[in-house]
């Protein structure tokens, strides 16, 4: 690790820390309908959208109302997004006539399976990705489709929180408030105003927005390159503050186009836990005690530290295979040194390691380097901070609720411990609460490992093979071959098991990142890693409302002697003990036939090359 690498660290969560308060006291105010700084210019939209929309701003709903309405708005927008790809082609802005008999050649057709996956994952928040936007959409279907729901989705994730939040902050009370003016006031005062400015500071730093067709350049040997256009800008700024990480180009934001500096790159990073951040904060104010909202910062601060310097460290030890052979991998003044595969040079090894940590800490999914080119331990941090249940931060109000859960689940754990009635802020936590908890942790971990589990070993009939997964780049097998959906790694033995444990940990999550090495563009893995994400998405969500519901409905008891308190150094330590060793004893087994074995392995020579006819070890 370098001092230059060191100070970017620094420098990233000092700002972070900075921007915090003033952003979480700002939400505060939205969402209890003080008014704000913001409210002479935006009150008036805020007001036309529910006389539009026939909403009662005044009017609020039970938790089963509440989860309705939210569970109604995503399955219209579900809809809406479906028909929008699958029409395409007659629709404007579409240059290239995508979804057209005049489309370019490699141009991806959007299929119904493809369809369905990228709707439910745009509308879940997860972003999943099975397409290469720049060869498969048009700006329409960018615009229209893909970036509302990059509106859309954080603020139903924001929507959820708050209703948990209100759980704790309200007594004797049958309502958690009104979805519809929750969501109404997360785009209009928070998601809106910050994606504008998002989007002007990364168009002055040289994002492109524009509307052309895409450009013709004949390269230095004189062949001829294609160039994309876009309206990316405008994408870009809520791809990262929505925590949705869907990138209008296949290489996301490793792309000079979406990404093109290292300043670009740390105002993205910052804005993917701005609001995340500023949730925690907000939360400790509704429920009358910052401290609550420290505590949960200063938790989540230390495990996303702990990931930014295992991931650094590791890649800039590099792989021990290449310094057997002598190739320096030591940082100069000419090159950064480590494992720079799948890196861009512009952000250098700690870029690249901020980045990942805090895209798979949110749920977020853009990237800025190839997860998949991680050596071993590595690309175990971003997988093991998915499969945390995206709570260190997490997602646009995701993250909040699941930090909430999380938080239910360690005061239960010191309840037992000492032997009393577990509460948490006045709360008393019983048996509905942790039956709900349980079940939001039980969906999300059996669609992980369920899905891999059927996705490694399932034979596919021939008959059928054809439809459900014609894996690309591998051979064709005889008529009578049984052909499982594992033939989509582009890597052998556990790194190709890490690129299927990942794509469905992605899923579930709603993270949307991937171990790229994996096709997944096929009915099969379409359908079912659509599947996994509505189950992370409303399994995980509804049943935290739920919580909510019953919280509201209790009263709340007055702190005694023997309460545990909740906003000191024992808590943090209890809360990060709770999130690790739950995904510890839910997923060991599963990462143990994956990276860790890989790690293992590559310290005896042993590598997995992106060739299926090179059999490891490639050097012994």
């Amino acid at each position: 690790m370098t001092t230059n690498g060191l100070l970017n660290i620094a420098i990233y969560f000092l700002v972070l820390l900075a921007i915090t308060k003033p952003l979480g006291v700002y939400m505060a105010k939205v969402f209890e309908g003080e008014r704000t700084f913001l409210h002479p210019v935006l009150r008036p939209f805020e007001r036309l959208s529910y006389r539009l929309c026939g909403i009662n701003e005044e009017k609020e709903q039970r938790w089963t109302e509440y989860a309705a309405s939210l569970i109604a708005f995503s399955l219209v927008g579900f809809v809406v997004v479906y028909a929008i790809q699958r029409l395409q082609g007659f629709l404007p802005f579409n240059p290239m006539h995508f979804g057209t008999s005049r489309a370019p050649s490699g141009a991806t057709p959007v299929t119904p399976d493809l369809a369905f996956n990228t709707s439910d994952s745009f509308v879940t928040n997860t972003n999943w990705q099975a397409y290469s936007g720049e060869s498969t959409f048009s700006y329409f279907v960018q615009m229209a489709a893909l970036t509302v729901h990059n509106f859309a989705s954080p603020a139903v994730g924001i929507a959820a929180a708050l209703a948990m939040v209100r759980g704790f902050s309200r007594q004797e009370s049958k309502t958690v408030g009104n979805f519809w003016v929750d969501f109404t006031r997360g785009i209009i005062y928070v998601m809106l105003p910050l994606a504008l400015a998002g989007a002007l500071i990364l168009c002055s730093m040289g994002v492109i927005q524009n509307f052309k067709p895409y450009q013709q350049a004949a390269t230095l040997e004189g062949a001829s390159q294609t160039i994309p256009m876009g309206p990316i800008a405008s994408q870009e700024a809520i791809k990262m503050l929505g925590t949705n990480g869907g990138g209008f180009l296949n290489a996301n934001s490793a792309h000079p186009y979406e990404n093109p500096t290292p300043f670009a790159n740390l105002v993205q990073t910052l804005m993917i836990l701005a609001i995340p951040a500023g949730l925690v904060y907000m939360f400790g104010r509704m429920v009358g005690d910052t401290r609550q909202g420290w505590a949960i910062f200063v938790a989540c601060s230390l495990m996303v530290l702990a990931g930014v310097f295992i991931i650094y460290s590791q890649e800039q030890a590099g792989n021990p295979i290449l310094t057997r052979m002598g190739i320096q991998r030591e940082a100069t003044a000419t090159q950064p040194g480590g494992n720079m595969e799948g890196k861009e040079l512009r952000f250098g090894q700690p870029g690249a390691a901020i980045f990942s940590t805090v895209t798979t800490d949110a749920s977020c999914g853009a990237v800025n380097a190839m997860h998949d080119s991680f050596t071993p331990l590595a690309g175990l941090v971003p997988l093991v901070n998915i499969q945390t249940d995206e709570v260190i931060f997490g997602g646009d109000g995701a993250g909040l609720y699941g930090i909430l859960l999380y938080a239910i689940v360690a005061v239960f754990i010191a309840g037992l411990m000492v032997g009393r009635t577990p509460e948490y802020l006045g709360k008393k936590i019983e048996s509905r609460e942790v039956k709900m908890v349980m079940i939001a942790i039980i969906a999300t971990t059996l669609s992980i490992l369920i899905f891999t589990a059927i996705t490694s070993v399932v034979k596919l009939d021939w008959d059928h093979h054809q439809y459900w997964n014609p894996a690309s780049g591998n051979p064709t097998p005889a008529p009578t071959a049984s052909v499982p959906p594992s033939t989509n790694v582009n890597n052998d033995g556990p790194h190709g098991f890490s690129e299927i444990l990942y794509a469905y940990s992605s899923a579930t999550e709603n993270n949307g990142s991937a171990f790229a090495g994996l096709s997944v563009n096929t009915p099969w893995y379409n359908l079912t890693t659509g599947l996994a994400t509505l189950i992370g998405r409303f399994l995980f969500m509804i049943p935290l409302i739920a919580v909510g519901g019953s919280l509201a409905a209790k009263k709340k008891i007055p702190e005694t002697s023997g309460t545990f308190p909740t906003h000191g150094p024992l808590f943090v330590g209890l809360f990060i003990g709770t999130v690790l060793i739950i995904a510890a004893l839910t997923f060991f087994p599963a990462l143990s036939l994956g990276p860790i074995v890989e790690h293992f392995l590559m310290h005896e020579r042993h590598l997995f090359s992106l060739l299926h006819a090179v059999h490891f070890p490639v050097w012994s």
